[in-house]
């Protein structure tokens, strides 16, 4: 087991209510929320952003909004979708933000569970998708809809989002009074799963859940006063939550909305972070991106840009294993890493980025250290929804290369007879939301959450985890086999986006490869082949041939019954949409299953 020191900050009597007054109070001129990072970008100070949730709060609560109640918000990432969120919280309701790739009958199945009494729509987008469920909702009280044009004419529930905004006036002691009235152990926010292995179910978070997990990010890595963010990830998503929208309160930093990830890189360069948290798939397109330009440098730069990234890379796997940097070692690196590689970070808007952070899924090794060899170290993180992001954060004092780091302060992580881990701490959520309306609390009677993840813990506490619970290959031969290693090697190819390891109750281990949409052109152009379809790149030879040494090169790294022995090339992409990822762009394995059957049926007979 291993356990952490405590927070040296109390977030006892914290609230988000309370800290969203401090900064209106204290920074009352400082950004908190821009949408868009462009000339036409809108800010608002932490005064007009407290402002705005005041007057939305007033209005919810003439529509009957009370404490307790459910609140779904389908919108795009804009300042509205902040504001209706915080204004709910107010209130004592729970908000929910819903993945904006859901279809109709997923929404249907998530609102009924929820029960909610408001619900808040942007415009016609999510009209379409809504209103086929709106009469099945017997909870539903009222639609508030950004967009008035969009609303229907035949349903009285809808109401515009200005007028609701501006239903009653200023009242300065009734808001106070609201923010007073905020516990920490008060339900703060409704976050749904993915469903990955499942339905999904509602996480409930506290106000103490979210601020513990915000203090426990600046403790250990440190970044400068009122950090600079981009909101890139979808809302619903417990990452965007806590970085997104708890943690700047809490640090009483700026956040700027980044409203479409085609948008990333522009909105980088502009805002140039101070922190980042990636899911792998955008590190290795991140990494994909990098190698392909670094590959097109001169040859007396491209020997200076090599050097440098031979001594970061050399001081990354030292630190790795926990031993010091010798001093040279560490005077050689200052110099090449502000002369060499700093300027790379800055073209990518890395180059003020105090805290880089991986999480959701394994990434593999090769793509961290590429990433650290151009003086951007990422360092993995580990939780859940449940656990209200992160349990385990790596750092760059304790850290080891494809392991997820330490508990935070105050968090005990241990193994079971099993391998699955156990985590118990402030971060843990107060349960699950059941269909009547009560929280079920998924811990047992000492306050241990089983996460479904198996893993180990080492002597420095270091936490490296194998596999899900659930996801574990058992061959028809019986060897338990970890099918993220092996996925997670795979994709360490520019050309791979995706890959799948295939096997329960099978005779051996096959694989699906899934090209990616970007690198793999890229590739392609650089090796000199002139295919540019998806389909036609898949069964290139050339690319066959690429991806065969690849599977070759990995099998020589697994044990015999690891082993991939046989794959297939797609073309892909796949998508929230095309069924194969869940929002959170994890692989749905059943989905995969069924969708790929006869290509996988075809490594088998």
């Amino acid at each position: 087991m291993t356990t952490a020191e405590p927070l040296p900050q109390s977030s006892e009597a914290l609230t988000i209510p309370r800290l969203l007054r401090r900064n209106a109070q204290e920074f009352a001129q400082r950004p908190a929320l821009s949408t868009g990072f462009g000339p036409d970008a809108g800010t608002l100070t932490w005064t007009q952003l407290r402002a705005e949730v005041a007057a939305l709060t007033r209005g919810l609560v003439t529509l009957g909004l009370d404490r307790g109640d459910r609140v779904l918000i389908a919108m795009s990432k804009r300042a509205e979708h902040w504001i209706a969120d915080l204004a709910a919280v107010h209130i004592g309701a729970l908000p929910c933000s819903t993945y904006d790739t859901l279809s109709t009958a997923q929404i249907g199945a998530l609102a009924r569970h929820s029960a909610a009494t408001v619900l808040a729509l942007e415009g016609e987008e999510q009209m379409r998708r809504w209103r086929p469920v709106l009469k099945d909702l017997p909870h539903l009280r009222a639609v508030v809809i950004l967009d008035w044009d969009a609303a229907p004419a035949d349903d009285p529930r809808f109401v515009g989002y200005s007028a609701v905004r501006g239903a009653l006036p200023p009242d300065d002691s009734s808001f106070e009074a609201l923010t007073d009235a905020a516990d920490p152990d008060q339900p703060l926010a409704l976050v749904y799963t993915s469903g990955t292995t499942g339905d999904p179910k509602g996480v409930v978070l506290s106000h103490r859940n979210v601020v513990h997990e915000s203090l426990m990010q600046d403790e250990l890595v440190p970044v400068p006063e009122h950090p600079r963010t981009v909101a890139y990830l979808p809302m619903a998503h417990i990452a965007e939550r806590v970085l997104g929208v708890y943690m700047p309160i809490c640090n009483a930093g700026h956040v700027t909305i980044c409203p479409e990830p085609a948008q990333l890189m522009p909105a980088l360069l502009a805002v140039r972070p101070h922190g980042f948290f990636g899911v792998p798939r955008v590190w290795e397109k991140l990494a994909a991106g990098l190698r392909a330009q670094l590959a097109t440098l001169p040859g007396e730069q491209a020997t200076a840009v090599a050097h440098a990234r031979k001594t970061a890379l050399e001081a990354y796997r030292l630190r790795s294993e926990g031993e010091a940097i010798p001093a040279e070692l560490a005077r050689t690196l200052e110099q090449q890493d502000t002369q060499v590689l700093r300027p790379i970070l800055a073209a990518i808007g890395f180059d003020r980025c105090h805290r880089a952070f991986s999480g959701a899924a394994p990434i593999p090794p090769a793509v961290l250290e590429f990433l650290a060899s151009i003086g951007l170290p990422v360092y993995e993180v580990w939780g859940l929804g449940e656990t209200t992001g992160a349990v385990t954060v790596s750092t760059p004092e304790s850290f080891a290369l494809g392991s997820v780091g330490r508990p935070g302060p105050g968090i005990e992580v241990r193994e079971a007879d099993d391998g699955e881990l156990f985590v118990r701490g402030p971060v843990v959520f107060s349960g699950y939301l059941q269909a009547d309306g009560r929280v079920e609390t998924a811990t047992d009677a000492e306050g241990w959450l089983p996460t479904g993840d198996v893993g180990t813990v080492d002597s420095r506490g270091i936490v490296t985890l194998t596999d899900r619970k659930r996801e574990i290959i058992i061959t028809a031969g019986g060897k338990n086999i970890a099918p993220t290693r092996i996925e997670s090697l795979l994709r360490a190819h520019p050309l791979v986006a995706q890959a799948v390891a295939i096997g329960d109750g099978r005779r051996y281990v096959t694989a699906l490869l899934v090209l990616d949409e970007e690198a793999a052109p890229l590739w392609a152009r650089a090796n000199g082949i002139a295919a540019a379809d998806p389909i036609e790149l898949s069964r290139h030879p050339e690319v066959v041939s690429a991806l065969d040494e690849l599977v070759s090169e990995v099998n020589g790294v697994l044990s015999h019954a690891e082993q991939v022995k046989q794959h297939r090339v797609l073309p892909g992409p796949w998508t929230t949409e095309t069924g194969e990822l869940t929002p959170k762009l994890s692989l749905r394995r059943r989905a995969v299953d069924h969708l790929h059957a006869a290509t996988i049926e075809s490594m088998y007979t």
